[in-house]
């Protein structure tokens, strides 16, 4: 693959600049995670019970999951650009429909409509892996998630902040604004960088099946996958640990939101800065040990009775200090086994990732409700990780065997 073209910002004849790509991926981190702090107060805005508008989490996550089985394929036919733009818009369209919205039911249906600003996340893994090759896709992939982070770190805590100012409608505008200003932006920055869009539907389904077959692809999707599953969880079940049982406020429960992302900002520095010299998988072994070893000594202090939300939020930043290490060098991997469908594996592995998200999510919210300890909480994500860690000793053995066949 010959070396990308000098990048100058605001010009799409030029790859595009890593601000639009970080701006394109936080977009959709923002979104996932900016109304967090303000659940209890819009649950008694909509006279309802907390189970139902944590489905705007739950529905939210299924909705990108299902959708980034279509985003993927669409590009690799169609190309990013169009693709960016259609879903961008719809996101802006969706935001003010939550912004007005006058009842719970119809804020939920235009909450999933939100679902598609998922195109960020899912085409600018894919984007990357259009231009650089597998070792250094990781590196970049990381560097691009590392500026992500600092979004959803901060997200939080402007939501609680603008939500005890202004009330819960204040996030809303503020996700307006930011959609409208990402759209114009990869409007102006991002050109086309697919390579090879006359593949057709039927092409992509016929090569499906290679896809799903290539034990590397399953190792690291599933990998990727139980790793961001524990995050899911956290978000599923967290709002009720800081409000309920630790009693924090809107804006300290956003602060102590951040503690994941805060870690998970460490974890792509450290994947940008080694991992084309290290080599992924060992990269991704490391995440995944200290996600799980981070977790596993949060359970054990919950069994001994040993709690407080600065020690449990503490120890959440190992959760996103291996989900650092673990998501971009796992997300190479699986872009590289077919390279020409970067776009449908992106959304393939990224479907199987926030599929799983929603359903830990779900059952986060549901095992924690009346819990008067984060203890079911922290069983839920001590799991998910631990999964996390077999996959990646089972991609470890497949590399192995692959070496010793040849």
């Amino acid at each position: 693959m010959s070396a990308p073209a000098p990048v100058r910002i605001l010009d799409r004849t030029t790859p595009p600049h890593i601000l639009t790509l970080v701006l394109l991926a936080g977009l959709s981190a923002m979104n996932m995670s900016m109304f967090l702090p303000s659940l209890p107060a819009m649950t008694v805005y909509f006279a309802t019970d907390y189970a139902t508008m944590q489905l705007a989490v739950s529905l939210y996550l299924a909705a990108t999951a299902a959708l980034q089985l279509v985003i993927g394929p669409l590009s690799d036919r169609f190309g990013r650009r169009p693709v960016v733009l259609a879903s961008l818009g719809i996101f802006i369209a969706a935001t003010l429909g939550c912004l007005l919205a006058p009842t719970a039911l119809v804020f939920l249906a235009f909450r999933i409509a939100q679902s598609t600003a998922v195109v960020g996340i899912v085409l600018s893994r894919a984007i990357v892996r259009d231009i650089y090759p597998q070792s250094e896709a990781a590196s970049r992939i990381g560097y691009v998630t590392m500026g992500m982070a600092l979004i959803p770190m901060i997200a939080p805590i402007l939501g609680g902040a603008l939500e005890q100012i202004s009330g819960w409608r204040a996030t809303f505008v503020f996700l307006l604004a930011a959609g409208v200003l990402v759209w114009w932006l990869c409007r102006a920055d991002l050109g086309e960088t697919a390579r090879n869009t006359r593949v057709t539907f039927g092409q992509q389904l016929r090569d499906y099946p290679e896809l799903l077959r290539s034990r590397r692809f399953w190792g690291y999707a599933l990998a990727c996958a139980f790793a961001s599953a524990a995050f899911f969880a956290f978000l599923g079940g967290a709002p009720n640990v800081a409000g309920e049982i630790f009693g924090l406020t809107p804006l300290w429960t956003g602060v102590s939101f951040g503690a994941p992302a805060a870690g998970y900002l460490f974890g792509n520095y450290l994947t940008g800065r080694f991992s084309a010299r290290v080599g992924i998988n060992p990269m991704i072994l490391a995440g995944a040990l200290a996600a799980t070893g981070g977790l596993g000594l949060s359970l054990a202090l919950g069994f001994l009775g040993i709690s407080g939300p600065v020690l449990f939020f503490s120890l959440i930043t190992t959760l996103g200090l291996g989900n650092g290490l673990v998501m971009p060098n796992a997300t190479a991997g699986m872009l590289s086994v077919r390279p020409e469908l970067a776009g449908t594996a992106s959304g393939l592995g990224g479907a199987i990732m926030i599929g799983g998200g929603a359903a830990l999510s779900v059952l986060a919210g549901h095992l924690q409700q009346g819990s008067a300890t984060p203890v079911p909480l922290q069983w839920l994500m001590f799991l998910a990780s631990a999964m996390s860690l077999v996959c990646t000793l089972y991609v470890l053995r497949v590399e192995r065997d692959a070496r010793l066949a040849s």
